[in-house]
């Protein structure tokens, strides 16, 4: 129990950011006014900016991570103008901060779901193994942002790139700990993470931040996105990683302590290295 705790504390610092940026969404919406000098989307923006601001100075995030999360800001925000002008979504309010009816603070949306990622890996000591070469990865990541512009043109191959995260991360175990060493199988941890941002969607768009086309501010989002999102996911993993290269680099552990399964104790990476280095050392003796 004490163990689950610390696991839940750990989770929702390392979502700090994000949380943050929901709670103002949710209380601006609360107590917005139409006649204040200033527009709510302008508000979140300058919130966000002062936020990330704050991380930096406080060291919540360090210059590499904020380089990475950066990147995906940028890569996100360019999403977003296509996707807006496409009419696969709309940001109905006005703003002076906003480039072709996306406001800026959406970037920071992206820049979220990076910071997470950064600082979970960094919070829970992660290891992933055994990874797959980088370069896969990569082109991977490229792979499923592009469809996600491509699709509107030509045929959309994300049934493809799902099965691409399978093939690719399906050996690959999460190693994290909250107390002890865990693991679970990477693309289950991105399924998960995805069901959540789905439901962190749903407050963006009962709140009006924003709205998909065809649906109304109290329909919830189309149980599509949780793909979208879970795809989208390897794009900021592989961007962040970047940043984490160490917790990319080693060999899968020799065994399980205990002969556990999954989300089960097991012995770290560390100690199984040198356990079979004992081992033979003695052998050779």
């Amino acid at each position: 129990m004490a163990e689950f705790a610390m696991f839940v504390f750990k989770q929702g610092w390392a979502c700090l950011f994000g949380g943050l940026m929901l709670l103002a969404i949710f209380v601006t919406r609360a107590i917005w006014s139409p006649d204040w000098p200033i527009q709510r989307y302008d508000a979140l923006f300058a919130f966000a900016l002062l936020t990330q601001a704050a991380f930096l100075i406080f060291r919540l995030e360090t210059p590499a991570e904020a380089r990475v999360i950066l990147l995906f800001h940028l890569t996100g925000t360019a999403m977003e103008l296509f996707k807006v002008n496409a009419g696969s979504w709309v940001y109905p309010e006005p703003g002076f901060f906003k480039l072709y009816g996306v406001p800026l603070f959406s970037g920071f949306m992206y820049a979220s779901v990076g910071s997470y990622m950064a600082r979970v890996i960094r919070i829970f000591d992660m290891r992933f193994a055994p990874y797959p070469p980088f370069a896969v990865t990569v082109i991977l990541a490229v792979a499923i942002y592009v469809n996600f512009f491509t699709h509107h043109f030509l045929p959309d191959i994300r049934l493809v790139l799902f099965a691409a995260t399978i093939l690719i991360f399906g050996r690959t175990r999460i190693w994290f700990r909250p107390g002890r060493w865990y693991w679970m199988p990477l693309p289950l941890a991105a399924f998960l993470t995805s069901l959540f941002l789905w439901l962190a969607e749903n407050i963006g768009t009962l709140t009006g931040t924003w709205i998909y086309a065809g649906q109304s501010v109290l329909d919830h989002v189309s149980f599509a996105k949780i793909g979208s999102w879970y795809l989208l996911l390897y794009v900021s993993f592989v961007t962040v990683t970047i940043a984490a290269r160490d917790a990319i680099r080693g060999d899968a552990p020799a065994r399980l302590e205990d002969g556990s399964q999954m989300a089960k104790p097991a012995t770290p990476p560390d100690e199984i290295n040198s356990a079979s280095a004992v081992y033979v050392s003695r052998k050779r003796h």
